[in-house]
């Protein structure tokens, strides 16, 4: 039985500017709203905001992490059934 796993790495260049990005992105949008020229209620509102942002995106990606893993899963099973009955037929 053969088994063919096909690993998909990112490079340390890909984590890194991924990364930066992203606190690029968070990091500019603080000094934004920071320098808003507005009530500090109206600041706290937007940071607040920012913060449920992070935190689905956050969610949102794991849960896309899950459901790209559960089906890696199946597809395994999958294989092995037919690997089962392929050797059963010789």
């Amino acid at each position: 039985m053969s088994r063919n796993n096909l690993i998909q790495d990112h490079s340390a260049a890909w984590v890194i500017q991924t990364w930066l990005s992203f606190i690029l992105a968070v990091s500019s949008t603080s000094i934004g709203i920071i320098y808003l020229p507005v009530n500090g209620w109206i600041k706290a509102f937007m940071g607040m905001g920012l913060t449920f942002t992070i935190g689905s995106t956050i969610s949102l990606t794991k849960t896309q992490r899950d459901l790209h893993e559960s089906k890696k899963l199946v597809s395994r099973v999958d294989e092995a059934k037919v690997e089962k009955l392929l050797s059963e037929h010789n």
